[in-house]
């Protein structure tokens, strides 16, 4: 029988951060999760809390009220050190700006994971080689971050997120950076390892093209995760909505 337990799970999670001596509420009451080999996107204006959300989503904050659970450990319940290894076993990270270390190649920006785990070095660096390989970029390994374009360094990043055969990778705007045409083939190569090795993908966008290709949609706004409805008063008068305008804003920046 397969194991259907979420990747991630939250329960009644908020978050509040003091500001000034003031209370702010970012989130709040939000539950979702993440089953195995889900594409899950979501969405939301700027400022609403998604990149908040997902730092909760992959234990790298923790909540004001509620859980979060990746692989049914409740990541409160986990000293920093066993939170640090659940994180490297069972998830990867993907943000809109690469966030390689420019002083080391590709293979060894990639291989990084592997050996922050305790893997011997040839064996991280043949692992590295061969998901560089699959993401395209075979004749690059030796070349360093300022050495490759955007698409080679997020194609780069996504091999190291993919690196220790991750539950799941959470992915910051990860094509927010990218034109059109290097933003569809980021998606193309998220969609094939998806499909490959039956990662879950939680990915925050703006971009609704991107997300609209997902399996789910999730809105959040004023704290509240709720699943996306095409039936909004907006797109019934057929008015552009706040989200739209912002996806089409980030589109034609530079």
């Amino acid at each position: 029988m397969v194991d259907r337990q979420p990747v991630i799970q939250c329960q009644g999670l908020g978050k509040t951060f003091d500001e000034g001596g003031l209370a702010v509420t970012v989130l709040s009451a939000v539950d979702l999760a993440v089953q195995p080999g889900e594409k899950l996107a979501i969405v939301g204006t700027s400022g609403s809390g998604k990149s908040t959300l997902l730092h909760l989503l992959g234990g790298l904050d923790l909540p004001s009220q509620g859980t979060v659970s990746i692989c049914g450990q409740d990541v409160a319940r986990l000293s920093d050190a066993r939170r640090g290894r659940l994180r490297n076993r069972h998830l990867g990270f993907i943000y809109q700006f690469h966030h390689l270390l420019p002083e080391f190649t590709a293979l060894e920006n990639v291989a990084m994971p592997l050996l922050i785990r305790g893997e011997p070095p040839a064996k991280a660096a043949e692992q590295a080689k061969n998901l560089l390989t699959q993401v395209g970029l075979a004749e690059r390994i030796a070349h360093k971050p300022g050495e490759l374009s955007g698409g080679e360094r997020q194609r780069a990043a996504i091999a190291r997120a993919l690196i220790t055969d991750p539950q799941a990778v959470l992915a910051d705007e990860p094509t927010g950076n990218l034109d059109r045409a290097r933003a569809e083939e980021i998606f193309q190569l998220m969609l094939h390892l998806n499909r490959q090795l039956g990662t879950a993908f939680v990915v925050v966008t703006h971009d609704m093209q991107l997300a609209e290709r997902m399996d789910r949609i999730m809105m959040l706004e004023a704290g509240q995760l709720r699943p996306w409805c095409r039936s909004t008063p907006a797109a019934q008068t057929g008015q552009t909505s706040p989200l739209e305008i912002q996806s089409s804003q980030d589109m034609q920046s530079p």
